[in-house]
């Protein structure tokens, strides 16, 4: 099953030092865990290293969106749009429909009627786009107009008395799951995933690493940089553009407990919306912005500046009956996305990052491939055409993937995952295994939350979860809410000490 053991953790790092490998990958997030399990499912030997932990960067701090790519049709990257699309059936159809379920993004009629006639041109465009790709016909409802009793049924915060426009999109049940969920289907294909492992240098075949304050070598037929906004530490002549999102955190009470995305455009933009994304946990997400990093990315989580967080309460507040305000605000995130510049651009980013386009680029450097930029709607597509081009360079290993129909530790048919006998929220986010999980404790890490003990303690056993914020702010997303990760912190501490 893939299990990440403390015991084969060990094993690992003992037989690495002085190993050859097929592939070796930099890097443990959405990115990375993907190119692991394409190549190891082609066959090739495989270790990852991470400098922190499995999602530690840019991939737990998403929407926990699967986006079908709206946006890109409105900067008509068509093509971009399509492959969105196509992953996203892939994600909701064979991949992880534990995962992802379908979301309704609401429009509100309040937000100006030019705002939802543009919206609703929008859905059918990328509905149409949904209709071409495989799996994706009746994957999600259609676009489609509503009047003021849906809107009031569905967005209770919105202003009362008119209606709007829905459409539909993939919606993650945590960005960090998709990660770990990978990287334990990486691991039952025989790859050596390694979090806690620094890559000091790439010299020729040679890969210097570090852990633990111990420093060994082994050598690789092909390294992949799959680093995200740190890729420059390996590949230096790398163009990155970095940006940084932000997300305030809210009880779904302050907004009515909405079951649809609440979507208010931001102030002079056509492309560019605020999101309101009710979560499983009765939390609400408000997102997201778009701001140009300045300097070396800091190596430390990202925090959401002064002026974001006023904007994200501006543009949501156009729409409200009660406007939100910082005391509402029980949490909030940052991250960085990985965006490229182009060749062809000058010496910098232009106007805004936030026209920059998320393709992703791939390019050798000697023996290093970094891969970098993208989506992680289109992590799929990324690893496999990284790893085409990796079993080119070493002339061994399956020439094509199969990670299109692979399921991930977990998935199974939405029949299947519908007579798995435990709770609907477990299901949701361990799938065909959330019985086992259920059997390790169902007792409440934190009164008031959903999370369990018995979380915890298959986090340590199977994922790879080695400290507190493995287990607070990655397997599980306690620590959204710091008062909450506060509280939890003692059970945490309890269940590490089990091992």
């Amino acid at each position: 099953m893939g299990s990440l053991s403390p015991a084969r953790r060990a094993r690992d790092l003992a037989e690495l030092p002085g190993a050859t490998v097929d592939v070796v990958v930099v890097g443990g997030g959405v990115t990375g865990a993907g190119v692991a399990l394409d190549a190891a499912s082609r066959g090739l030997s495989v270790a990852l290293f991470e400098r922190q932990d499995l999602a530690a960067g840019t991939s737990r701090w998403s929407s926990k969106l699967v986006h079908g790519g709206l946006r890109y049709l409105a900067h008509g990257e068509i093509g971009l749009a399509r492959e969105s699309a196509r992953e996203r059936a892939v994600l909701m159809g064979a991949t992880a429909p534990h995962l992802v379920r379908p979301l309704p993004f609401l429009v509100p009629d309040v937000a100006g009627r030019d705002v939802t006639a543009l919206a609703e041109l929008g859905g059918r465009a990328a509905d149409a786009i949904r209709f071409s790709v495989p799996g994706g016909r009746g994957s999600l409802p259609s676009t489609r107009r509503v009047g003021a009793d849906d809107v009031a049924r569905m967005t209770p915060g919105v202003r009362p008395g008119a209606g709007g426009v829905v459409f539909w999109d993939g919606q993650l049940v945590d960005d960090a799951r998709l990660v770990v969920a990978l990287a334990r289907t990486a691991a039952a294909y025989g790859a050596r995933i390694v979090p806690g492992v620094e890559v000091l240098a790439v010299d020729g075949a040679d890969v210097h690493v570090r852990v633990d304050d111990e420093a060994f070598a082994l050598r690789a037929g092909a390294v992949v940089n799959a680093a995200g906004v740190w890729s420059q530490k390996l590949a230096p002549g790398i163009r990155l553009v970095p940006s940084r999102g932000s997300h305030l955190v809210v009880p779904a009470s302050v907004l009515g407990s909405p079951s649809a995305a609440m979507t208010v455009p931001l102030p002079g933009s056509r492309s560019r919306y605020v999101f309101a994304l009710p979560q499983p946990d009765g939390l609400v997400y408000l997102g997201l912005t778009d701001e140009p990093v300045e300097g070396p990315v800091p190596d430390g989580d990202p925090q959401p500046s002064e002026a974001e967080v006023q904007q994200l309460l501006d543009t949501v507040n156009q729409v409200l009956s009660s406007p939100l305000s910082r005391d509402d605000l029980v949490g909030a995130y940052a991250g960085y996305r990985p965006l490229v510049l182009p060749e062809s651009a000058g010496t910098g980013p232009g106007d805004s990052t936030a026209d920059l386009s998320r393709k992703h680029l791939l390019r050798w450097d000697g023996p290093v491939l970094s891969v970098v930029g993208g989506k992680l709607t289109t992590y799929r597509a990324m690893a496999e055409e990284t790893v085409d081009a990796v079993v080119a360079r070493l002339g061994r290993g399956a020439a094509r993937s199969t990670t299109a129909r692979l399921p991930l530790v977990g998935a199974a048919p939405r029949v299947a995952l519908d007579r798995v006998s435990a709770p609907e929220r477990l299901v949701a986010r361990y799938g065909t295994e959330a019985p086992r999980v259920e059997a390790l404790g169902p007792a409440l890490v934190v009164a008031g939350r959903p999370e369990t003990v018995g979380e915890l303690r298959f986090a340590v056993e199977h994922e790879g979860a080695r400290t507190v914020s493995d287990l607070l702010d990655r397997r599980t997303r306690i620590g959204l809410v710091p008062a909450d990760r506060e509280r939890a912190v003692a059970v945490a501490e309890q269940v590490l000490a089990e091992r």
